[in-house]
C-alpha cells in the first residue's frame, strides 16, 4: 500500500505557505494573538498560565499574502519537568520551519529572567524575530515599550491582541518579505480530505495514536492524565486521500472537571467531534469499557458521526480473547452495534494501519445516498401491523443517513420497527460504521383508498 507522510507537516492546505511562529513564556497572550491573526478560535484562551501545550496550526492573511501561523506552548527555558520540557521540544520543532518568529512579551510587567533566556535562544537561531509587546491597550502604556529594546531586537511592535490594536501594522511587517500567492496555487485541485477526531478518557493513548498515525511526535505524550488541552491536528496523505487527525483533550465526567482550562478543553473536544467526518473512540484494553467510555462514545453517536471503537494497549491485555472482548464492548455500548471494533497498540503501532480502511468505509457510508426507487422496491411489501402500512420511504439527508417513512395510521412508527428498518437498510445497502436516523410521517388515507387496511 502506498503511503506518503508529510513530516513535519500541518494540514496540506498550509504546506506551501511561509511559516510564522509565535513563542513566549506562559500567559503573555500568545493564543489570543494567534486567534486574532487567524480570525479563528483554534487556541484555548484563559487566565491560567500554561493552557496551550502542543503546537497549533492556522492560516493568517494580510492583503494578498497568506502564511501559516503556529502557536506554541509557554516556554520556560531550562525547566527539567516533563511537561515544560516537552513544550520546549514542540516549540523547537516549529522554530525549525519558521521564516519569521513572533516573540511575545507582556508589556505590563518587567522583563523576567525567562524572557532574557528565551531572547538569547532566539538570537542564536539567526532568523528574523519581531518582539511583540502585548497588552499595550492604552496610550499611557506606550512609553513602557522602549524598555524592551534592551533585549536586542531591531523590530519592536506594541499591540493589544485582545483589542486588535496594532495588529494591522504587525501583519504588514510579518508579511513584508513573504511572496504573493501564485495564481496556479489558488487553482490547484484540493486533495479529498477526511477529518478524524480521536476521543477518549484521559491517558487512553490518544496523543500516542496521533503520533503513530502521522509518523512524528506531533502531540505531547506523558503519563500525566490531561496533558493534551487544545485540539491538535495533523495530516497524512494516503492513497490520494488526506486524513486530518485531531487529537482531543481527554474527556472526564462533569463533576471531575474542575480547572477552567479543563472545562475549555472539553468544549474544544466536543467542537472537534461536531466538525469531524469520522470519530475514533479509544478504549483502554487493560481497564476495559467503563461508564465514562459510554458517555464519550455517546457524544459521537449523538452528533451522527461514523464511529470506530479502537481498543488500545491490546499488547498489554492479560486475556487476549478478541471475540470475548468484542462481546464485552457490545454489551456495554449497545447503541453502537454498528461501530466496528479494532484492536491495536498505539505505542508500537501494531494494528494502527487498519484504521485507514475503516475510516474510509465509515466516511463513504455516512455520505451514501439511495434513490427513492431503490428504497421503495425494498419496502413495498413491508407492513408494520394490521393498521399501519408504509406508503413510501425516501432519504432526506446524509451525515448521518436520514430516512423519512411516510405511513398510514395515526400512531408513530414503533421503536422495534425502526430497528427493523435500520437492519434492513444495512443488510441491503451497507451503511457500515455510521448511525442511521429514521423519521416517520403519518398521513391519513382518503375514504376508499385501497392502500388503507
Amino acid at each position: 500500500m502506498k503511503k506518503t507522510v508529510k513530516s513535519p507537516a500541518p494540514p496540506s492546505s498550509l504546506t506551501s505557505l511561509p511559516v510564522a511562529v509565535i513563542v513566549g513564556r506562559p500567559n503573555v497572550g500568545k493564543s489570543t494573538l494567534f486567534n486574532q491573526l487567524t480570525r479563528t478560535r483554534r487556541s484555548i484562551v484563559g487566565d491560567e498560565p500554561g493552557i496551550t501545550r502542543d503546537r497549533i496550526h492556522g492560516e493568517g492573511q494580510h492583503g494578498s499574502k497568506r502564511y501559516e501561523l503556529i502557536d506554541t506552548g509557554g516556554i520556560i527555558p531550562n525547566d527539567d519537568e516533563l511537561i515544560p520540557s516537552e513544550i520546549l521540544k514542540q516549540a523547537r520543532t516549529a522554530l525549525k520551519r519558521a521564516a519569521h518568529i513572533l516573540f511575545v512579551i507582556d508589556g505590563r510587567t518587567e522583563i523576567t529572567s525567562a524572557d532574557r533566556e528565551l531572547a538569547q535562544m532566539l538570537h542564536r537561531l539567526g532568523k528574523p524575530v519581531t518582539l511583540v509587546v502585548n497588552k499595550i491597550d492604552a496610550p499611557v502604556r506606550e512609553p513602557l515599550v522602549h524598555e524592551f529594546h534592551e533585549l536586542g531586537f531591531q523590530h519592536v511592535f506594541p499591540v493589544s491582541a485582545e483589542h486588535r490594536l496594532g495588529l494591522d501594522d504587525l501583519g504588514a511587517h510579518i508579511t513584508s518579505e513573504f511572496p504573493h500567492q501564485k495564481e496556479d496555487e489558488e487553482a490547484a485541485p484540493a486533495t479529498p480530505q477526511i477529518r478524524v477526531a480521536i476521543i477518549g478518557r484521559p491517558n487512553a493513548g490518544k496523543s500516542t495514536l496521533l503520533n503513530t498515525l502521522v509518523g512524528q511526535e506531533r502531540a505531547i505524550v506523558s503519563p500525566v492524565p490531561g496533558t493534551t488541552r487544545d485540539s491538535v491536528d495533523e495530516s497524512i496523505v494516503r492513497d490520494g486521500v488526506e486524513f486530518v487527525f485531531v487529537d482531543t483533550a481527554g474527556i472526564r465526567r462533569k463533576g471531575k472537571t474542575t480547572e477552567m482550562a479543563e472545562k475549555l478543553a472539553m468544549v474544544m473536544a466536543r467542537r472537534a467531534i461536531e466538525q469531524a467526518d469520522v470519530v475514533v473512540v479509544l478504549i483502554d484494553a487493560i481497564e476495559k469499557v467503563v461508564g465514562i467510555d459510554a458517555n464519550i462514545a455517546g457524544y459521537a453517536h449523538e452528533a451522527g458521526r461514523p464511529v470506530i471503537l479502537a481498543v488500545n494497549k491490546w499488547d498489554l491485555a492479560t486475556q487476549k480473547n478478541k471475540p470475548m472482548f468484542v462481546q464485552h464492548v457490545r454489551d456495554e455500548l449497545r447503541y453502537l452495534d454498528y461501530a466496528p471494533v479494532a484492536f491495536l497498540s498505539a505505542k508500537s503501532g501494531a494494528g494502527a494501519d487498519q484504521l485507514f480502511a475503516l475510516i474510509r468505509r465509515g466516511y463513504k457510508s455516512a455520505n451514501q445516498r439511495v434513490t427513492t426507487g431503490e428504497l421503495n422496491r425494498l419496502f413495498e411489501h413491508l407492513q408494520a401491523d394490521r393498521n399501519t402500512r408504509i406508503r413510501y420511504i425516501t432519504q432526506a439527508g446524509v451525515r448521518p443517513p436520514t430516512f423519512i417513512v411516510f405511513k398510514n395510521g395515526a400512531t408513530p412508527l414503533h421503536f422495534s420497527w425502526q430497528r427493523h428498518l435500520i437492519n434492513q437498510l444495512r443488510e441491503k445497502f451497507g451503511f457500515a460504521g455510521t448511525p442511521i436516523v429514521i423519521k416517520s410521517r403519518t398521513k391519513a388515507c382518503k375514504p376508499g383508498d385501497p392502500r388503507k387496511k
